[in-house]
């Protein structure tokens, strides 16, 4: 695959500059989200947090957990009656601002109506900590959880990954950069796009898996993510933004240049990089690498984004692939619509997406196929209540 780069422009700002600026606009958006999470019905504070040690990730460090879980959550781990499936949550901000707690709603929600823990990650941000860290931090959060699964009464064949934004390219991301490490690579072996390689040794595996005989590979090869819910992810890093300005809709609802700028300059570190790099352009990814998504993928893009062109393209290369893909474009939305700093009430509509893919990870996480199914595809238009324009899927018929 040819190197793909961006076209020259102004010299990046120096990195202090956007470590400045990225607190600034952090500060405001903390404001923003107060705001957000005044409406009514408030949303939830976690359950509980967990430190992650980082082991994929060449740049040291450790980041938080944020979990939320069902109100028989307590009660199921001390029966052992039960496991619970899982959802890893990645945040929105371009990979520059934002926190875990953001998605609190679209959490509560998951945690209610398909009655899984969630955990949302608050993975290492840009401009301290550019590509590829976050979706390494993302790779960490979801081995932490296999590693811990019986400690936590999870179910790691039953996982589920979601983002919004810059969390959705992470919710694509992170499971392609994860098939490195749930399938480990031979001693020595040359990594894909200079990625750090799996780790060896065992030290990070809970004694008890250890002395149960669940060795690394082991305990990585039961985990098994079930879906992809990606909501107006980014996904074509190969297309500038210039570029993509030109395919939106509504000019006034676009992000603002101050933003974008900044994220590219903080995440897309050196400029140079090369932009086709599938942990940063899944949109862009090879056919096989595609495959190894997990079989359903549910995704929400906005009429008035940017991103809509390329997630659509994302879209048809799924199905072409013969993927379970449930897709939904909100019509007349912005980008990021479903987090209005509305502190009277929440924003119409979005409630109702989020209950849509609530139904999607009920079937997932809950549903056997019937014996002697056979599969056809099938295409629903405005008609359906849940949808809002475009519903596409392999569907499972008797």
């Amino acid at each position: 695959m040819a190197k793909s780069v961006p076209p020259k422009s102004r010299a990046p700002r120096p990195r202090w500059v956007l470590h400045v600026q990225a607190q600034f606009w952090r500060f405001l958006m903390e404001i923003g989200m107060f705001l957000h999470r005044l409406a009514s019905p408030r949303p939830p504070k976690p359950s509980f947090t967990r430190t992650v040690p980082t082991t994929v990730s060449p740049c040291k460090g450790q980041f938080k957990l944020q979990f939320y879980v069902p109100d028989d959550y307590d009660l199921q781990k001390r029966m052992r009656d039960k496991k619970f499936p899982v959802l890893v949550n990645f945040h929105g901000g371009g990979f520059t601002l934002g926190q875990a707690t953001d998605d609190a709603r679209w959490c509560a929600t998951v945690v209610q109506e398909v009655g899984a823990v969630v955990v949302s990650v608050d993975y290492r941000r840009a401009p301290e900590h550019p590509f590829p860290t976050a979706v390494e931090d993302g790779v960490d959060a979801i081995l932490y959880l296999a590693e811990h699964a019986e400690s936590l009464n999870i179910d790691i064949e039953r996982v589920a990954v979601s983002g919004f934004s810059s969390g959705g390219n992470m919710s694509l991301t992170v499971p392609l950069r994860l098939q490195g490490e749930v399938i480990p690579e031979p001693a020595n072996a040359e990594t894909p796009y200079g990625m750090s390689p799996a780790p060896a040794s065992t030290d990070n595996i809970p004694q008890k898996a250890l002395s149960e005989g669940r060795t690394l590979v082991n305990v990585r090869r039961e985990l098994h993510l079930k879906a992809i819910v990606a909501w107006y992810p980014s996904t074509d890093y190969t297309v500038t933004r210039e570029q993509r300005r030109m395919t939106c809709v509504r000019k006034d609802q676009e992000l603002p240049a101050v933003f974008t700028q900044l994220f590219d300059e903080s995440y897309l570190s050196p400029p140079t990089m090369d932009m086709a790099n599938p942990y940063l352009s899944p949109g862009v990814a090879p056919q096989a690498m595609l495959s190894g998504l997990p079989e359903d993928i549910i995704m929400f893009t906005c009429e008035w984004d940017m991103l809509l062109a390329e997630g659509e393209r994302l879209k048809d290369r799924l199905l072409g692939l013969g993927k379970n893909v449930v897709y939904t474009m909100v019509p007349g939305v912005p980008h990021g619509w479903d987090k209005a700093p509305n502190p009277l009430k929440p924003t119409p509509g979005v409630q109702e997406h989020y209950l849509h893919a609530c139904s999607e990870l009920r079937r997932v996480f809950h549903e056997e196929l019937p014996e002697g199914a056979h599969e056809r595809d099938l295409e629903e238009g405005l008609g359906s209540p849940s949808r809002s324009q475009s519903h596409r899927r392999r569907s499972v018929v008797n």
